[in-house]
């Protein structure tokens, strides 16, 4: 019955990473793919901590943006990696440290924000990289909570007892 939990959390987190893969890389962003590379990434690099952040709060207070625009912009790169924060120290045992993790989701984000700007399907947007690792954080923090800590050992206890 262990081994059954684990597989079926194994194969959810795939699941997840092909809907993160598709989000992220895949998911048609409507760029223009014509203009000289040069060009497209000075209008797509910001690495001035909170602009984009400050800008999309502004709007949700002033509502000069339609709302769909901040909320999926600020709700979407906090909620995105959320679950990375339970799956990776779930699944692995070398994540379950908080520096192990940070290390591995500062790389992560980072490739991924290169990677977008680099294939044109995003930009390379330093307030992505602040929500995601926000959002991972969360995740994590969850994770290490004692409820869900107990939760997760009182259900292991009980498969355990199963198995007997």
């Amino acid at each position: 019955m262990k081994k059954t939990i684990k597989i079926i959390i194994e194969i959810s987190f795939i699941f997840y990473l092909f809907a993160l893969i598709f989000i992220l890389f895949l998911k048609p962003r409507g760029y223009i793919d014509d203009m000289p590379f040069i060009e497209y990434a000075r209008h797509s690099i910001n690495i001035f901590p909170f602009k984009t952040i400050s800008t999309y709060v502004k709007a949700l207070f002033n509502g000069n943006m339609n709302m769909d625009i901040p909320l999926k912009n600020l709700g979407g790169n906090l909620i995105l990696f959320l679950p990375m924060g339970i799956y990776l120290p779930l699944l692995t045992k070398k994540k379950n440290s908080l520096k192990s993790y940070s290390i591995f989701m500062i790389s992560l984000l980072f490739s991924v924000e290169i990677i977008q700007l680099i294939t044109r399907r995003g930009s390379f947007d330093i307030d992505d990289f602040i929500l995601n690792m926000l959002g991972a954080f969360i995740g994590f923090i969850i994770w290490k909570t004692k409820p869900v800590q107990k939760l997760l050992n009182e259900k292991l206890k009980d498969l355990s007892n199963h198995d007997e």
